[in-house]
């Protein structure tokens, strides 16, 4: 079949979590979207078997209404979360005491990308294809990496961390009880680890994301499967038991970035734009648009916060108005960018407040921690606002 612009009202380039749960939403507003899909050469070592998201009630809001949520093993609730500083400091949230059933769900990242795909693949009006075609509205959605976003000229503002994630998945000795935990240590330069529930509700199985120096990461990476259990039972302070290694590890680099502008006109693009009556327009969502550090565990959640809020603005757009209108899409770009722009200096601030070394900035922080825990109103508004669902 021959592609062109009159074939489709938008096309997507990425066809990830975020592409994909674009696609689907835009598709049940009757849009003919074309969804790029082009494998990916794997850039980390056996990321793609250990990623692990946690997701938050919009999120889950989301693909429940897509009817892509997973069940069973591949998600688990979390009950409670337990954060540690490195001088004593401790932070406890507790879905019980928030009223909620979870706090958030630990969901494994293949059998979502595979209820996705299979939706996906249902869908009359998506059409995959392996090359970019000409719409009046092109969404990126290709990941920190885009090529598309340079080719068009968007910057990307990156700050780059002194910091990699190391990721892979462990089994304990002792079940991990839904309860998702997180130490902040600065013994050998400044860490998180984070060990959070995964398969199922009586599963001993975790998953880890432990932000290292880059030369720790890559000792780490390195070293014998016993002698890296034994580094991270000592960082974990032996809290689940002995420790199993039951998956590879990947790690990379961590950064904080933000695209220079979401949307814009596609003046320069090679896609046949002549053919349309107008010039066509592009989005950013997701990675594509924006890059956090992994200790507050937002970055999907981010992503899919721009697709349901791309959605709703094409969705309530006027009768009149194109999908290649800048004022329509201005409405997404402003309604996103202060979010992610406060999530990115929450978790930039978190992460420089405990790279510092120094032992007073240590005691103070811990103690901010501490008292912070005990201030049961605010952890409470805190906690229902990483909570809250989607207004969609």
């Amino acid at each position: 079949m021959s592609l062109s612009s009159s074939t489709f009202d938008v096309c997507i380039r990425g066809a990830g979590i975020v592409g994909r749960s674009l696609a689907l939403l835009l598709a049940s507003q009757r849009l003919r979207v074309a969804l790029v899909h082009q494998p990916a050469a794997a850039t980390h070592s056996g990321h793609s078997d250990v990623r692990a998201y946690s997701l938050n009630l919009a999120s889950k809001n989301l693909l429940s209404e897509l009817r892509c949520w997973p069940e069973g093993t591949a998600c688990t609730p979390i009950l409670k979360m337990h954060v540690q500083g490195d001088q004593g400091g401790h932070l406890v949230f507790d879905a019980s005491a928030q009223g909620v059933a979870a706090l958030n769900w630990m969901v494994d990242v293949p059998s979502l990308e595979k209820k996705l795909a299979d939706a996906v693949s249902y869908q009359p009006l998506i059409t995959e294809t392996p090359d970019s075609v000409s719409a009046p509205l092109t969404v990126i959605c290709e990941g920190r990496t885009s090529q598309t976003r340079s080719e068009l000229g968007v910057g990307f503002d990156v700050k780059h961390y002194a910091q990699h994630a190391l990721a892979c998945r462990i089994q304990t000795t002792a079940p991990h009880g839904q309860v998702a935990r997180q130490w902040f240590q600065n013994t050998l330069g400044p860490e998180i680890l984070a060990f959070l529930p995964i398969g199922g509700e009586a599963s001993h199985d975790w998953a880890v994301v432990w932000s290292l120096t880059p030369q720790r990461a890559q000792e780490l990476l390195n070293v014998e499967a016993l002698d890296f259990c034994a580094h991270l039972q000592l960082a974990s302070h032996n809290i689940a038991g002995e420790i199993q290694l039951i998956s590879e590890r990947a790690v990379w680099p961590l950064q904080l970035a933000r695209a220079s502008q979401w949307t814009g006109l596609m003046l320069h693009s090679s896609d046949n734009a002549k053919s349309l009556l107008s010039p066509p327009a592009f989005a950013l969502a997701g990675d594509a648009a924006h890059a956090m550090h992994p200790l507050a565990g937002q970055g999907l959640n981010v992503g899919l916060a721009d697709v349901t809020e791309l959605s709703r603005v094409i969705q309530n757009r006027e009768f009149w108005r194109p999908l290649n209108d800048p004022k329509l899409l201005r409405r997404y770009a402003r309604a996103r960018q202060a979010e992610v722009l406060a999530m990115g200096f929450v978790t930039d601030g978190l992460q420089t407040l405990f790279a510092q070394s120094s032992l007073p900035v240590q005691k103070i922080r811990n103690w901010g921690m501490s008292g912070f825990n005990r201030l049961s109103p605010l952890k409470g508004w805190m906690a229902q606002q990483a909570m809250k669902p989607s207004t969609r």
